[in-house]
């Protein structure tokens, strides 16, 4: 099993805007074989309480497999992409759906890409999430391409979290990812560990609901 370490930091400007950063190392082994690293950022406008657009840009990079970031490097990827998320409440059960188109230039040169998620996130010892709350997490996502044969990837995540503080939550879990194509890595188990730190320049209203990781 391979492991997957996520670092996310969200700035809320006010009740519309907020930026964004994130970090991902990755490993083929457990804690060994890191072979990936990802760093990206961007802007979220929120057009409600349950509708929001998002524009990202990011790098990527993959070495081969057999050790620490071995050379030759298999991919060098500049990424950007634009997002639409629709959120919605079942009791305490909380859905999103992320819709997301990326443009993306590798070393193999221009490409598109399409990706859907559903993620459900359900509070455990509290109707909300909060100071102090456990709460259930997992999602779905797939990745299609416009050239044939345009299925390209499924990732399945399930895991949990705790609310540390209102602006910082620990997240924790198993991640699948089925590759219909061999890019980084094809049908691998990763562990999951992520932070997510959210602090608001004006004080938001809403609940804190962790977002989904990459």
């Amino acid at each position: 099993m391979g492991t997957w370490n996520v670092l996310n930091i969200k700035s809320n400007i006010n009740d519309k805007w907020s930026l964004f950063g994130e970090v991902q190392l990755r490993s083929l082994k457990f804690y060994d074989n890191f072979h990936y690293y990802e760093y990206k950022g961007g802007a979220t406008f929120n057009i409600n309480k349950n509708f929001s657009l998002q524009g990202g840009l990011g790098n990527y990079d993959t070495y081969r497999e057999g050790g620490n970031f071995k050379t030759p490097m298999v991919n060098d990827e500049f990424r950007t992409w634009l997002q639409f998320s629709m959120k919605q409440n079942l009791d305490r059960i909380k859905f999103e759906h992320r819709y997301r188109a990326e443009q993306r230039w590798t070393i193999n040169g221009y490409r598109n890409r399409f990706r859907y998620r559903l993620q459900s996130i359900v509070p455990i010892n509290s109707k909300k999430l909060e100071k102090g709350t456990f709460y259930a997490a997992a999602w779905n996502e797939i990745f299609f391409t416009n050239n044939a044969p345009y299925f390209e990837r499924n990732r399945v995540f399930i895991g949990c979290g705790y609310e540390l503080s209102e602006h910082l939550a620990i997240q924790a879990g198993f991640l699948y990812q089925f590759d219909y194509r061999l890019n980084d890595e094809t049908g691998r188990n990763f562990f999951q560990l992520s932070f997510l730190y959210e602090f608001a320049i004006k004080k938001k209203k809403q609940e804190h609901v962790p977002g989904g990781i990459d």
